[in-house]
């Protein structure tokens, strides 16, 4: 530690210059009652103070030398052996030491659960399950989504609805909503993503097709009929493989009987299908839902909306949906979270001039989720967003981890958690949570860009390309299959897989905010030449691109849009990269960020910058990076090499 630092934790009601006399003196006594025992363990310089690692042991120590050394069936002992227990478990000197231990504690669990995760995913079969049985002894909350753990795999359809009646009819977007919620909560049950499932929803695939290209076991589908005489709701269980049906039954009552009993739902039917697929249900999730209809329909309506990702108005509608029902009932604390996804997805992903802003509004919504129900996971995850904007990365991979925690099973909060580690350069550790991400929403296309970036970043370009591929068959614009063919020294089909996103740009690719649009012949142009700017290996095509993008920064109304950002990342126009994010971190620019660690030139020129550790510094990776553990490419600090 900085003897500074140390000086002020320890005695931080006196003066600087009283608190580095007093540590001076601690250290003599120190040193003088391990000298009578022969004990050589204090490092001490001007500046630093440390403990001499060969003269010291721990339980912790000794269990991460077990992982690191591959023996499972140790480590089993030794986790079981720490059980909950804190590090340090010393009552704290003073309120800022406790602060300090607090973090560390946060650190060292954080470290430790990456590390268990690792050793799960290497191991198999009953190894594997007395590892995440200790693991979970540590963690009580931890989850893994992989075919050891997860007995079954559902896909939840929506239901279709059939309506005589007229009016206000939400109560099979309510049956599915409830469904999912109460499955997403059992151990050995993997719930699909709803957007891999919407996505699908409506391109006449037969269901075993729907299962094949959603890898799921099993679906779930249902009609709801409303007439005169009430309600008649139809739910069944289905095979993935073969189509038929494991289970199916029908419920009929007043739209009454099934609003006010949701719990019907959570008892009797998941109950039904837990015994269908031979399972025992965990106890249900509790929910802090709310007891008004026209709140719930205005809830459901305004879900419905975000989903509908590149429709002009859809977040703006889905916003004012959800601001009319919590009008209604403030204490909706899914209606919070769900304002708080509103208003991240509007600034991620629509043009906007006052993303950081909508940041903090969405920030805003999602603590007062957290406030009314501290399990909302999702919202968490949104406060790690918000958190990068802020350069406050060490807080936004706490949030994550947090929402990690509290809602393992929600594939936003997996794909999250994965993202922030990209972007602080941590691709090894963040690879399962991707491919978590990937499993359990596979035909959404960020999560390929994810996955692609991480496999370029451990130098497995293979798989790169793979995924990259996937994300180009999805119909999404293929920026990162580029970045592995490119990778790949296939500049040719980089530069035509870039220029084949021009298609996109006004729909799935957004417009920069404040532009006006290009005609399609300088659309055309523009792509043509930030292709070869970015992908023919010629100098002289990326020193002109690259001064394009200083032009465009001068003069477009974001000068830190995505538009801009990416490609000076792709080059390695290490000064325009160490401006942008200096200035300024969106939702819209931060998903670049997991660019940065491909080592491969150009692209490697800006973490090999000399002036990069203090744009990290000043941006607040380096504090993540002596908290959480140092990124692949770099194992400890640089600057003390």
């Amino acid at each position: 530690m900085d003897r500074e630092a140390l000086a002020k934790l320890l005695w931080p009601d006196r003066f600087l210059a009283q608190a580095k006399a007093s540590l001076r003196q601690c250290l003599l006594d120190l040193k003088r009652v391990l000298g009578k025992h022969d004990l050589d363990c204090l490092v001490i310089t001007r500046s630093e103070i440390a403990l001499n690692p060969q003269s010291t042991t721990s339980d912790l120590q000794d269990l991460e030398t077990i992982l690191s050394s591959e023996c499972p069936e140790r480590a089993v002992s030794s986790i079981l052996e720490i059980g909950t227990r804190s590090l340090i478990q010393e009552p704290p000197l003073n309120s800022e030491i406790d602060e300090w231990l607090t973090k560390r504690r946060q650190h060292v669990d954080a470290r430790l659960r990456a590390r268990l995760s690792e050793a799960i995913r290497a191991s198999s079969g009953a190894t594997s399950e007395k590892l995440l049985e200790a693991t979970r002894a540590r963690f009580p909350t931890y989850r893994r989504f992989s075919q050891v753990v997860d007995q079954v795999t559902i896909a939840l359809l929506p239901f279709a609805q059939i309506d005589t009646v007229g009016g206000n009819f939400f109560l099979a977007d309510g049956i599915v909503d409830e469904l999912s919620t109460r499955l997403a909560g059992i151990n050995g049950i993997g719930l699909s993503g709803r957007t891999s499932v919407a996505a699908l929803a409506n391109k006449g695939l037969t269901l075993t097709e729907m299962a094949s290209d959603l890898g799921v076991s099993h679906l779930i589908e249902g009609e709801v009929r409303r007439g005169e005489g009430g309600i008649d709701i139809r739910i069944a269980l289905v095979s993935g493989q073969s189509g038929t049906e494991v289970w199916s039954d029908r419920l009929s009552g007043s739209i009454e009987d099934f609003f006010d009993g949701r719990k019907v739902i959570g008892s009797n039917v998941i109950g039904a299908i837990c015994r269908a697929l031979g399972m025992t249900p965990s106890p249900s999730p509790s929910r802090r839902m709310t007891g008004n209809r026209e709140a719930y329909a205005l809830y459901l309506q305004a879900r419905a909306m975000v989903q509908k990702i590149g429709v002009d108005g859809a977040f703006a509608q889905g916003i004012e949906f959800l601001e009319q029902a919590l009008e209604i009932d403030p204490e909706f604390a899914e209606c919070w979270t769900a304002l708080a996804n509103a208003h991240i997805m509007t600034a991620a992903i629509t043009p906007s001039l006052t993303r950081v802003e909508q940041s903090a509004e969405a920030a805003r919504c999602a603590r007062r989720a957290i406030e009314l129900d501290p399990g909302q996971g999702h919202a968490f995850s949104i406060l790690g967003i918000h958190e990068w904007t802020q350069f406050n990365p060490a807080g936004a991979l706490e949030m994550a981890f947090e929402a990690y925690a509290r809602d393992p099973n929600d594939a936003d909060v997996c794909s999250r958690l994965g993202s922030c580690l990209l972007y602080l350069g941590k691709a090894r550790e963040a690879l399962p949570y991707v491919e978590e991400a990937v499993d359990r929403d596979p035909i959404y296309g960020r999560n390929y860009a994810m996955l692609t970036s991480a496999y370029l970043s451990l130098g497995k370009i293979d798989k790169a390309l793979a995924a990259g591929q996937r994300l180009a068959d999805l119909g999404t614009p293929a920026l990162w299959l580029a970045l592995a063919q490119f990778a790949n020294g296939d500049n040719e089909a980089a530069m035509q897989t870039h220029y084949d996103v021009r298609s996109y740009l006004g729909s799935t690719v957004m417009r920069p905010p404040g532009m006006p649009p290009m005609d399609d012949g300088a659309r055309d142009a523009y792509f043509a030449f930030a292709a070869r700017g970015i992908y023919s290996g010629k100098e002289e095509d990326r020193a002109a691109y690259c001064r394009m993008l200083d032009g465009l920064h001068a003069t477009m109304p974001d000068p830190y849009d995505s538009t801009i950002a990416f490609p000076a990342i792709w080059m390695g126009h290490s000064e325009l990269v160490m401006k942008i994010y200096s200035a300024r971190i969106h939702p819209a620019n931060m998903f670049g960020l997991m660019s940065l660690w491909i080592d491969i030139d150009p692209i490697n020129r800006t973490i090999r910058h000399p002036d990069f550790m203090d744009f990290a510094e000043r941006i607040g990776m380096v504090e993540a990076w002596e908290r959480f553990g140092w990124p692949d490419l770099m194992p400890g600090d640089p600057r003390t090499a």
